[in-house]
């Protein structure tokens, strides 16, 4: 299965193995197989369905009904009773439901009440709430929420996907980051190698005294401890990447051996991001998707509040069926043949309904005051990142800055070196600086961009990419 992957590998980016660019993978291509494979955006779109299927669920609650009621009762040769009762009914958005029935009753001991005709009995009619559940009712209610539900399982999903794919970018920049610093390394670990060399050339030829060879061993070991350090720092970052790269199936992808990562990434991180600062602050903030999820929450418990004021008011259910013994038209249902009824509830202290009702207002302050203080919390963050990407892109400029004026002071120590004027002392020392500043500018170019990725996070941009 291992060998799988790493074909599945080579396959993937064969398309770039006749140019120099042929082991790099670039953060457009790799964003392109997290959003595709990755289990927990997969995972997200279920999001989505749960809701959708609440939805349904909630609308099964306005489905017509047919029951059929039969039961029948013999004894010694003799029919005690047998009723059928047959219901079709009509449940309506407000507190009204229709009603069509047929009853055929007979038998010896049959209660005279539910005595019908020989063909049966016919009957249509209405049940209405007069008061409590007549403009809104607990199936109402249900229906309206699962609709807010399924909003809000797509700004969830919105959210999640932006969370993974900040990590996935805070993981493609580490790597690129360590890459950069083994790639350092390497190069001054080969710089020291061939300084020690020199000097124990120049050491045997008499031009150089033995403890400069000693200098410069020291300097070559330090150097090669250096490079272990990166190495594995490296790997681990590889590590890390790896784990948002997958294929179908949910079989995880492995990187081949000589991947590297696109080092133009920082250069182009506007393009690659597909957005820049001033674009994104022209967005209304209000669109931010947590600021419209918790809104529709709040909506959500609105609905909740109307039901509980619905729970005060009086139980008064009335209900109105026209008879007939044959339906051959609309004529044989005659106003003089009916059945009707009234059943009237009402709670003398209303205390469960008063107290619910006020739990749905507590809770209703609750969100609002959860709304109010997640816009300035967010406001604030954009805010703070948009200094620091500013504070970074200063920090760009002096360090390259210091990385030149490094660059200049190191060659000059080492020309001085080589005419006899300076010590290899002096020569590592310049060196060490030198590879600081380049570390310090590759460390500050990776905050620069995660902390690009990271406003993209904060306004919820992300998954557009």
């Amino acid at each position: 299965m291992k060998k799988l992957y790493i074909i599945f590998l080579f396959l993937s980016f064969a398309s770039f193995s006749q140019n120099e660019l042929a082991t790099q993978l670039s953060l457009e291509e790799y964003l392109g197989y997290v959003k595709k494979y990755h289990p927990i955006i997969k995972q997200a779109e279920l999001i989505t369905s749960t809701n959708e299927a609440k939805l349904l669920k909630a609308r099964g609650a306005f489905d017509p009904k047919i029951e059929v009621d039969y039961s029948r009762k013999e004894f010694k040769d003799t029919e005690y009773y047998k009723k059928l009762n047959s219901t079709f009914k009509i449940p309506t958005w407000y507190g009204v439901e229709l009603k069509g029935s047929y009853e055929n009753n007979s038998g010896q001991y049959l209660n005279p009440e539910f005595k019908t005709p020989e063909d049966g009995l016919y009957s249509v009619g209405v049940t209405v709430s007069l008061a409590q559940n007549l403009f809104i009712n607990k199936r109402m209610a249900t229906l309206k929420q699962a609709k807010l539900y399924a909003k809000q399982g797509k700004l969830e999903q919105q959210l999640l996907v932006n969370d993974i794919l900040f990590e996935a970018i805070s993981a493609y920049l580490n790597w690129l980051q360590y890459y950069q610093s083994y790639d350092i390394y390497k190069d001054y670990y080969t710089n020291a190698n061939t300084r020690l060399q020199n000097v124990i050339k120049s050491f045997k030829a008499g031009d150089k005294p033995a403890i400069d060879t000693l200098e410069a061993n020291i300097n070559f070991k330090n150097r090669q401890l250096d490079l272990e350090k990166s190495k594995i720092k490296y790997i681990k970052s590889k590590f890390e990447l790896a784990n948002f790269l997958w294929i179908g199936n949910n079989i995880p992808m492995e990187l081949k051996e000589n991947m590297i990562p696109d080092t133009n990434t920082i250069s182009n991180i506007d393009t690659i991001l597909n957005t820049s600062v001033s674009v994104l602050f022209s967005d209304n903030f209000d669109n931010h998707p947590k600021l419209k999820l918790l809104e529709l929450k709040k909506k959500n418990l609105n609905i909740n509040k109307q039901l509980m004021i619905n729970n005060l008011l009086p139980k008064v259910n009335f209900q109105y069926n026209f008879l007939s013994s044959k339906v051959s038209n609309l004529d044989a249902f005659d106003v003089a043949n009916y059945k009707n009824s009234l059943q009237v509830s009402i709670p003398l202290f209303l205390r469960k309904s008063r107290g619910d009702l006020k739990l749905a207002k507590v809770k209703l302050q609750n969100i609002n005051f959860e709304i109010a203080s997640t816009k300035v919390s967010l406001q604030n963050k954009v805010t703070a990142t948009e200094q620091e990407i500013e504070s970074y892109q200063k920090q760009n400029d002096i360090l390259k800055k210091l990385v030149n004026d490094y660059t200049t002071l190191v060659k000059s120590e080492e020309r001085k070196f080589s005419l006899g004027e300076s010590s290899i002392f002096l020569v590592n020392y310049r060196e060490v600086k030198l590879i600081e500043s380049k570390l310090k500018e590759i460390k500050n170019q990776y905050e620069y961009a995660k902390t690009k990725s990271k406003l993209i996070k904060l306004l919820g941009n992300l998954n557009s990419l």
